[in-house]
């Protein structure tokens, strides 16, 4: 038996908890560690536990998982960049390195729905708790109604964990509260949370692990690209589902069939777009062709953008000799695509991006283009090229900085980061860089509007308001544009729209959003 189905550890349940050591409220020992209210006020008796049964540790996956979750709570990091080196730092492989990933990114997707759970088996604000321990128990909720681990492993490893990470009072309120949590299974659990709610939205927002904000606008979004309401909850679920790793062979740099470069990857065709590979597994960093940059990680739905851009006519019909420019390179996975391409129409291509850190991100994922494509990669605010070169660029990517809606399922964290009041500042941004863009494309030239949001004042109301300023612009059939992109014999469902939004629920993509214009002569 394993740690995870209780092989290696007691029940784990200690003796009567003091409330008032609940709260984390300073008892804590030389190590920084919180010391139950007994040993605080000096008294030795010893619970009725062996000591076996007082295990001090729990597992290295489950540590592991709980690292990430103080890491991405203090110092804002993203969870996809933080676990894989933290697994290899920590020599975690196989089965363990699976459930470290799961625990972690599952109770980053589901914490509302666990806070919600918590919230009715505790009997103060959740806000008044540890945040270490607060994570404890989103932890241990993950494993009681998320994952298949057997109560009594999912109780006394999390009560292990807390005792080593938080102290010994918060483990014994760990004990309780997580033994309430598996009175019920996740379906009462889930009628409990419907019922409470004040009205249906909020009850699916509950249960579905959004921000009410970010479920209404998700719903308004899908009304307004002509889809229906209903299917909210498909598409919330879609977003709490871990998605495939989606690599991109990079044309003229690397083939399906070429093995040699590939290892022993598991690869199979992407769905839509003929520069796709499904990874059957999670860890690319140990396929050749990865490492070399003949191929990369990068979502299907922002190839079939970028691919769209690259094949659209322009209205003197050159193909060759173009300039090309991405307005917002970092950290340049589209950018990469864009540069394989444009080697292979003899075109050229400029990247631009206003962060050094991440334009030295553009510089690796542009590494293996050959020499003479890539023209420079700059580091520069996209809203001053239009100025500064009016009219220099046969093609214009922009992919806008966004609230990130669209990649909820890659990016479980940000959901719980972003708020309504981000919108004023991303969306005055959005609308001068594609301003920017417009004024730094040629008459003739085309320019993409990109974003991995959904979100209707990202898309519809960006490209509206920056066009009802300007005559001299117009919407190209997007749609058009996309289904030429894909792969042959694939048959993209997509709304009798000038634009093109992509679902995690309908296209298997993140939310990515496009409209392609053309600047008039």
């Amino acid at each position: 038996m394993s740690a995870y189905d209780g092989g290696r550890g007691g029940s784990g349940a200690p003796g009567n908890r003091d409330r008032r050591d609940e709260r984390g409220d300073g008892r804590r020992d030389a190590s920084g560690r919180q010391r139950s209210a007994a040993r605080s006020r000096g008294d030795r008796t010893r619970t009725s536990q062996a000591p076996s049964q007082r295990r001090k540790r729990t597992d290295p996956a489950r540590t592991a998982a709980f690292d990430v979750l103080r890491e991405v709570a203090e110092s804002d990091a993203y969870a996809n960049l933080v676990l894989p080196p933290l697994l290899r730092e920590r020599r975690i492989r196989g089965r363990d390195a699976g459930f470290a990933t799961e625990l972690a990114y599952g109770t980053l997707r589901l914490r509302g729905r666990y806070d919600a759970v918590l919230a009715t088996c505790v009997d103060r604000p959740l806000t008044g708790l540890d945040p270490a321990l607060l994570d404890v128990l989103r932890l241990g909720a993950h494993q009681l109604l998320g994952m298949r681990v057997p109560v009594h492993a999912a109780v006394s490893e999390t009560v292990a964990l807390a005792r080593d990470r938080v102290g010994a009072g918060p483990a014994q309120m760990a004990n309780a509260v997580l033994r309430r949590v598996s009175e019920r299974s996740l379906d009462e659990w889930l009628d409990i949370l419907e019922k409470e709610a004040p009205d249906r939205l909020a009850g699916l927002a509950v249960t579905a692990s959004h921000p009410l904000w970010i479920a209404r606008a998700l719903r308004e979004a899908l009304v307004g690209n002509g889809r229906s309401a209903d299917e909210t909850a498909d598409l919330l679920a879609a977003d709490n589902a871990a998605p495939r790793v989606t690599l991109v062979g990079r044309p003229g740099l690397v083939e399906a069939s070429d093995d040699d470069v590939w290892g022993d990857a598991d690869l199979v065709a992407g769905r839509w777009a003929p520069t796709a590979l499904r990874l059957e597994g999670s860890d690319p960093s140990g396929i050749p062709a990865v490492r070399s940059g003949v191929a990369g990680v990068q979502d299907e739905g922002s190839q079939l953008v970028t691919l769209a851009l690259a094949g659209i006519a322009l209205d003197d019909g050159a193909e060759t000799g173009e300039r090309w420019l991405d307005l917002c390179a970092g950290p340049g996975g589209k950018a990469a695509l864009l540069a394989a391409l444009a080697a292979e129409r003899g075109s050229t291509l400029v990247a631009n991006e206003v962060a050094p850190h991440r334009a030295r991100l553009v510089r690796g994922a542009l590494a293996a283009v050959p020499d003479g494509v890539v023209e420079e990669v700059r580091t520069g605010d996209g809203r001053e090229v239009g100025a500064q070169e009016p009219g220099a660029y046969d093609r214009v990517l922009v992919d806008a900085p966004c609230t990130g809606l669209g990649a909820l399922r890659r990016r479980p964290e940000s959901r719980w980061r972003r708020t309504p009041s981000d919108l004023a500042a991303l969306t005055g941004l959005q609308r001068e860089l594609l301003t920017s863009a417009l004024d730094a494309v040629r008459p003739g030239g085309v320019v993409a509007y990109v974003t991995c949001s959904p979100h209707l004042a990202e898309t519809h109301l960006v490209v509206d308001d920056v066009l009802r300023r300007r005559d001299d612009v117009e919407r190209l059939d997007t749609p058009a544009a996309v289904r030429a992109a894909v792969r042959p014999g694939a048959d993209i469902p997509l709304a009798d729209r000038t634009d093109v939004q992509l679902w995690p629920h309908v296209h298997g993509t993140d939310a990515m959003h496009l409209t392609l214009l053309r600047r008039r002569g």
